[in-house]
């Protein structure tokens, strides 16, 4: 049983990693844990527990930035901007249904650079991360860039700890922008099209002026694990495409990629309700939620090209007896598979070097993560150059060592 530190505050975090330098112990960094079964089975001493640092420490609506300690959690920074109509705009996902835990804080996303539907038109949470505070592994507390958007000083670390995953530095707050939330919403749908079809369908709306800042496809079995499925798809697949604004330019964009569609399929659309539910769905994978499918189900996330999404559903498919969410109009694949010895790994793999990209393995066992690569394995200068990073940062391998590539 490892012991948990858990500190109220920035000094403390950095007397709890001086505590593990000292005593040549490794520590996990952790918030509510809702990712805490992705990367590899964790080998450490003690849990360095920041779900204490809570609460927002600056927020400027008309300057569209807000500061909050690390452990707040990320439902309550959601809650915290809508109330002065703000967002925060690539739409984090939460892992917690996936993985059967708990909702995850805004340390965590960061770090994770978890980035939802709007990614397409927003950009990723790397993007909107201004500034943070941090403890690196020396025990020693830095901060980096600012409260505003642009900051040329030095290097942007937030970049770097963006992805981290807590193997580099112990973030204590985190600066990032805000942006305004739409007015209104809507949906338009595809019903029935195969997965190529489908994406032919949402390269051609992202390809159009109408501005659309979601297209995602679910598979007619996908579909019919979502909530809403029955009453949207009526048992087929469903292809959605969402617009945002204000009312009047979502009316008209509306009618333009109705028209737009007309040669693809049968279309249709979700009400702002609907709609808002829908890509809420889309966002957290829920018809892959652990609740749903078997939490002991291997599932993978995959990036690559949109254009080649289906192709790599495909390669895959013709393996294994597989269920896909796409994203990102076809970049972003979410692959349920048969419970396997290696989750998959080797022909998720072999698709992902056919077609390009990179995988990562989000829910398996701990015996599966420890045996294959959950991220997408490092070679050559780029490996040299990780180690190199977590050797300037963390020398004796203090936080999270081991989680994302042993040795590192």
């Amino acid at each position: 049983m490892t012991d948990t530190l858990k500190p109220r505050n920035a000094k403390e975090v950095e007397d709890a990693v001086r505590w593990a330098l000292a005593q040549g112990k490794a520590v996990e960094v952790r918030g509510h844990g809702s990712k805490r079964g992705i990367g590899r089975p964790a080998q450490t001493d003690a849990t360095l527990d920041l779900s204490a640092l809570t609460g927002v420490t600056l927020y400027e609506p008309e300057e569209l930035v807000l500061s909050a300690r690390a452990g707040t959690p990320l439902a309550e920074i959601e809650a915290f901007v809508a109330g002065k109509g703000q967002q925060l705009a690539f739409e984090p996902m939460d892992y917690g249904p996936l993985l059967g835990s708990a909702g995850g804080t805004i340390g965590g996303v960061l770090a994770a650079n978890l980035s939802g539907p709007r990614r397409i038109k927003a950009g990723a949470a790397r993007d909107h991360f201004l500034g943070f505070s941090a403890v690196s592994g020396r025990g020693e507390t830095f901060k980096s860039g600012g409260r505003v958007v642009k900051n040329v000083t030095g290097y942007d670390l937030c970049k770097l700890m963006a992805g981290s995953w807590g193997t580099l530095a112990v973030m204590t707050e985190v600066t990032l922008k805000t942006l305004p939330k739409a007015e209104t919403e809507r949906t338009v749908l595809l019903i029935g099209l195969d997965d190529a079809a489908a994406v032919r369908a949402m390269t051609a709306a992202m390809g159009s002026p109408c501005d659309v800042s979601g297209a995602a496809h679910l598979p007619a079995d996908t579909a019919a694990r979502m909530p809403l499925g029955a009453a949207i798809a009526g048992g087929r697949a469903v292809t959605a495409l969402r617009l945002e604004g204000v009312v009047p330019s979502v009316a008209h964009r509306e009618g333009v990629l109705q028209a737009a569609m007309q040669p693809f399929g049968q279309v249709g659309v979700c009400d702002d309700v609907a709609s808002r539910g829908l890509w809420r769905v889309i966002r957290d994978v829920t018809p892959f939620a652990a609740s749903r499918t078997g939490a002991e189900r291997p599932l993978w996330r995959i990036s690559t090209t949109p254009s080649r999404g289906a192709d790599v559903a495909r390669a895959i498919g013709a393996q294994v007896a597989a269920e896909f969410l796409y994203d990102w109009a076809g970049g972003l694949i979410w692959a349920l598979l048969p419970r396997m010895d290696d989750a998959g790994a080797t022909l998720v793999r072999r698709a992902v070097a056919a077609f390009g990209g990179h995988a990562t393995l989000v829910r398996a066992d701990a015996p599966v993560r420890a045996a294959v690569e959950v991220f997408e394995a490092q070679e050559g200068e780029l490996a040299a150059l990780m180690k190199r990073v977590k050797e300037g940062f963390d020398p004796q391998r203090v936080l999270n060592p081991g989680r994302m590539w042993a040795g590192v």
